[in-house]
């Protein structure tokens, strides 16, 4: 019986993933939600309390593990190679004025980037270590399981793998863009009947990543802080500037079909003109036509990349993974921009996802027959976390008569009910996403109708920034109604435009561009989701709810009940449902 433990090790993100015998996920989730700590930055994938109930909970006594991490050998290469840096790369961002933002300055960079990363390879593992030694400890008994192997694999290849043997297809054709890898921000791989390989790497340390990070900065906002969908949030609200244009343009050039991008002079340059020029209540509010000017030369660097992969790997199929993946605008347009015919991008494009990548690359090397998950297990299923207990729930009910219990039938009615009212309903069933997108399972709900709602529920329970959009979920089967090109978007992975007719009936899910980031919902994916979105339709006659993650500003989502029993009390959450409990104010 041998188990695989991935491990995600990047300074932000980081995750675990166990795989069994068979190359089944059984249980993946980054540490940020049990820790309550968002992006949980150099924190330990694995600490040794939290492995002891994962591996008695998974793990069969005198079983095997093989422990699998992403960054590759090529690691201390990279560490090396920032002695000779580029205009991209960390070291290089580090370097601008602390005016550019507020956690990226000189002093800070190597702890943050260089000595975390290198002490978060170094640890992969030990806290798993740590949990089994804890284990017989005192009690006589033979370990619950032994560490066979560790293994590392590269960081893209991780990416890649992820997505890929997580993907719908048994074909496609794998782009991965992001802020860094080993040798570089960007690589092309292939699956061929269930194989997969490489087909370019890039070298050097330009980065449409960073680029991205860098706009993120100059906007007002914080990349450290990982606030880059703030961008794509504010960009709609904005206009295309051409002298803003024009500067970043400097930044990068197209060379044969190929990007390269500008020095570190150049870099600095049009940083300090464009900082120039930033209004002065920017770092409060974001400047919206740098954000909107800063999105439109993503998807054109995008395009070069996109051009690039079908050109070297021609296929109907694209994937897209990397903490680009994550830019749903783009991913919404890419098809229509491009000759690929069907995208995938996982619920975990980020470095969590390289958790399952890295398990699954080791258990690929021990089953050199194995293509993948088995058709039934693909797409990759995003329910992979924790489930809650409800026994807060229960013990509430003892001080609290509006928390009842009422069957799975019964709250899903009342839900539907007090959300056609215009209540704000926290939502909690079943095991936790994988991934920073809640998708009715850890969901803050609303009636997308009023036009109000959005400003309500950021004022009352988010406590976040008003330009910032909320997502609408619709039933599957729905979806060409309401969306012009309709296309499944079961991970909320992309932005799709709202037919004119009905943008009226659901004002508070339609963003400033006419779009939105939708969520494909269906009966098989997420029976519980569906049936409260199918009562609410009943009601209404519209098959669409508000989807939020259930969180407040610079938290990650809940992980427990009593998380979400704090929020619903100190927010203005009007009921709570944990499983078939709800408590209403």
């Amino acid at each position: 019986m041998r188990y695989y433990l991935g491990l995600a090790t990047t300074f932000h993100d980081p995750a675990l993933a166990l795989i069994g015998p068979d190359g089944g996920v059984l249980f993946a989730e980054g540490a940020e939600r049990v820790l309550q700590y968002k992006r949980a930055p150099n924190c330990e994938p694995d600490p040794a309390g939290r492995m002891v109930g994962l591996l008695e909970k998974y793990v069969p006594r005198g079983s095997e593990i093989v422990v699998a991490s992403s960054w590759g050998a090529q690691f201390s290469e990279f560490l090396r190679g920032q002695e000779r840096s580029g205009a991209f790369d960390l070291m290089a961002l580090a370097g601008h004025p602390t005016t550019l933002n507020r956690s990226f300055v000189p002093e800070r960079a190597e702890r943050i980037f260089i000595a975390d990363l290198a002490l978060a390879q170094a640890r992969a593992g030990y806290g798993t270590l740590l949990a089994l030694n804890q284990e017989t400890r005192g009690t006589g008994q033979p370990a619950r399981a032994e560490i066979v192997a560790q293994h590392r694999f590269p960081h893209h290849l991780a990416h890649a793998a992820y997505a890929l043997w997580g993907s719908p297809f048994r074909e496609a054709t794998a782009l991965i863009v992001d802020g860094m890898g080993e040798t570089g921000a960007a690589a092309i791989y292939a699956l061929r009947d269930g194989r997969i390989a490489e087909v370019r790497r890039q070298r050097g340390r330009g980065s449409v990543g960073f680029l991205y990070g860098l706009v993120t900065d100059l906007a007002g906002f914080d990349q450290i802080k990982g606030e880059e969908w703030k961008i794509m949030g504010l960009a709609p609200y904005g206009r295309p500037d051409p002298e803003l244009m024009g500067l970043l343009r400097r930044l990068y050039a197209v060379e044969n079909g190929r990007l390269r991008f500008a020095d570190d002079a150049t870099v600095q340059a049009v940083a300090a003109e464009i900082l120039a020029r930033r209004p002065a209540e920017a770092p409060e509010s974001g400047w919206a036509d740098l954000a909107r000017s800063g999105q439109e030369i993503f998807c054109e660097l995008m395009d070069v990349l996109v051009a690039e992969a079908h050109a070297l790997g021609p296929h109907e199929n694209l994937v897209i993974a990397g903490g680009c993946g994550l830019n749903s605008s783009y991913n919404g347009r890419v098809l229509g921009r491009s000759p690929f015919s069907r995208l995938h991008v996982p619920s975990a494009p980020g470095d969590d996802g390289n958790a399952i990548g890295a398990a699954w690359l080791a258990y690929a090397e021990d089953h050199p027959d194995w293509t993948g998950p088995a058709p039934e297990a693909r797409p990759l299923s995003p329910y992979l976390g924790s489930r809650v207990s409800t026994e807060p729930m229960e013990r509430l009910a003892e001080q609290e008569p509006r928390a009842r219990r009422l069957g799975h039938e019964g709250v899903t009615r009342e839900a539907a009910r007090i959300l056609s009212e215009g209540g704000l309903v926290g939502w909690v069933q079943g095991r936790a996403e994988f991934g920073p997108r809640a998708l009715g399972n850890r969901s803050i709900l609303a009636d997308p109708r009023p036009a109000g709602a959005k400003d309500a529920l950021n004022a009352k329970v988010k406590y976040r920034e008003g330009f910032r959009p909320f997502a609408p979920s619709i039933l599957a089967e729905a979806g060409p109604d309401w969306f012009e090109d309709y296309a499944d978007s079961p991970y909320m992975e992309r932005t799709l435009v709202w037919r004119d007719s009905v943008r009226a009936r659901v004002p508070a899910v339609v963003h400033a561009d006419g779009t939105g980031r939708l969520q494909s919902v269906t009966q098989a994916r997420n029976p519980a989701y569906a049936g409260l979105i199918a009562a609410f339709a009943e009601i209404t006659g519209v098959p669409i709810l508000l989807n939020t993650s259930f969180n407040v500003m610079g938290k990650p989502i809940l992980h427990s009940a009593e998380d979400a029993i704090l929020m619903f009390y100190t927010t203005g959450l009007d009921a709570l449902v944990v499983e078939d409990w709800i408590v209403v104010k």
